[in-house]
């Protein structure tokens, strides 16, 4: 990349009040984005984990709340959904009957503060789309907003979106906001410095920080792990779970010269068919972090734009509603990626029920069906046995909410006693479906109330 794009770049982003932090971390991923092998990661140049500790062997703590407070929550939270047809913040649409994903979230934290007279803050990495309309809805909350003077949110930063044919600012003026992008999740680290978050927490006597999606609702806190951490002097904890089908696509972990390291998908070089072989790979990202923020304040001195996590280009059209709108690059780090760049990062194997994304419409139906139950307390206990149901619904007639609202008029199917179903084609469920085993099928068609599907 000619260094008068990068320049450029970076003037632009700093006219529009990027921090110091933030132009570093721009900087180095304009810099990865001159070669094009930065943050490949082929199949021969890795090896796989072997066992790691597991989440089920560590010891109760003896005195859980004094771990737990000095610990806060984040819920990345800049996502509107767009992938499935949303224009608003994705952790408001209702996953249970009269509950989104924040006031499960939210129900989760107060849960953990009762069950344990803790304080446990919670904080949203926002974006300038989701803060407003997230922030009001956790005013229902009140208790929320006791933390000891921290704030609820912070935002993470956004960058311009660059042309794909010469990488420079793309320019649109029929909607100028759509020349900026988020820098992806990875921006957690350099958001906290840049907002002052980083320092406010440790000064509020913080020591480790639980980050996680807001789409996910497993990632419960668990006082057994930042006592682990104490124990262990680790600085950074991914929790990873047992590959399944249902992860082939997800970020995997390996080792690479000793140190382990997150393979995303488009550091798969061309051609590289090792990535979806979940019993070579075993461990996937959960995305559910632990971090030490007197070692992340550390690491910050020697690098104000955070830990040098790999690129990551995403190829976009300006407008993604519009596939002939210009055609631009989104470059993008991953927070997990942390693992391979801060010494003595570590993983712990937990269990599924910890992981339970909600990425598309198949998990949300998935969520939304008996295979899982909503507790008083947050938890989403799964009904099922073994792995849990896969569902493949075809991308043409389910991809947008509405349109599986649609063919689930009266809610989504039994599938606690399913291991897959796969839809093709336009299928209408009917009331009190319940499917059983495996099952495929293919529409158009109508399944009546109360059938039984095996």
């Amino acid at each position: 990349m000619p260094a008068e794009h990068i320049e450029a770049t970076l003037r632009v982003t700093r006219a529009d009040g990027a921090t110091d932090p933030e132009l570093s971390s721009l900087r180095r991923r304009l810099d990865q984005l001159a070669d094009p092998g930065a943050g490949m990661l082929p199949g021969e140049s890795l090896t796989p984990l072997p066992d790691l500790p597991r989440l089920a062997e560590l010891p109760e703590p003896e005195d859980p709340r004094d771990l737990l407070d000095r610990v806060a929550v984040v819920k990345v939270n800049g996502g509107l959904g767009t992938s499935m047809g949303l224009t608003a913040p994705k952790s408001l649409l209702q996953v249970k009957p009269g509950n989104s994903f924040l006031d499960v979230l939210a129900a989760q934290v107060l849960g953990v503060r009762e069950r344990h007279g803790t304080r446990l803050p919670l904080l949203l990495m926002n974006s300038r789309t989701t803060r407003e309309p997230s922030l009001a809805a956790l005013d229902a909350y009140p208790a929320l907003a006791q933390q000891d003077s921290l704030p609820r949110d912070f935002l993470q930063g956004r960058e311009p979106k660059l042309r794909a044919d010469d990488q420079m600012p793309v320019q649109w003026p029929a909607d100028p906001s759509l020349e900026w992008c988020p820098p992806g999740h990875g921006d957690l680290y350099t958001a906290l410095a840049a907002s002052g978050t980083l320092e406010a927490l440790l000064d509020a006597g913080v020591r480790w920080l639980f980050a996680s999606n807001a789409d996910n609702l497993g990632a419960v806190v668990d006082a057994r792990i930042p006592a682990w951490m104490a124990a262990t002097h680790a600085p950074f904890v991914m929790e990873a779970v047992r590959g399944t089908a249902a992860d082939r696509k997800g970020g995997h972990l390996a080792l690479r010269d000793g140190q382990v390291v997150l393979r995303e998908t488009a550091q798969v070089p061309k051609g590289d068919a090792t990535f979806t072989d979940v019993d070579r790979w075993r461990y996937y990202n959960s995305n559910n972090l632990w971090i030490d923020l007197e070692a992340l304040r550390a690491l910050q001195v020697e690098q104000p734009g955070g830990p040098d996590l790999p690129l990551i280009v995403n190829r976009k059209t300006v407008d993604p509603r519009d596939p002939d709108s210009t055609p631009v690059l989104q470059l993008e780090t991953a927070m997990g990626a942390a693992i391979g760049e801060i010494p003595g990062a570590r993983a712990l194997e937990v269990p599924r029920t910890r992981f339970a994304p909600v990425k598309t419409t198949d998990d949300l139906l998935v969520v939304r069906s008996d295979a899982y139950e909503l507790t008083g307390d947050g938890r989403m206990e799964p009904t099922f046995t073994g792995p849990g149901p896969v569902v493949t619904l075809d991308r043409e007639h389910y991809k947008q909410l509405p349109d599986l609202e649609r063919h689930f008029p009266r809610g989504a199917p039994g599938l606690r006693s399913a291991r897959s179903l796969r839809v093709d084609g336009p299928v209408t469920f009917g009331a009190g479906v319940q499917i059983e085993g495996d099952v495929h099928l293919t529409g158009p068609m109508t399944v009546p109330d109360g059938e039984v599907l095996s």
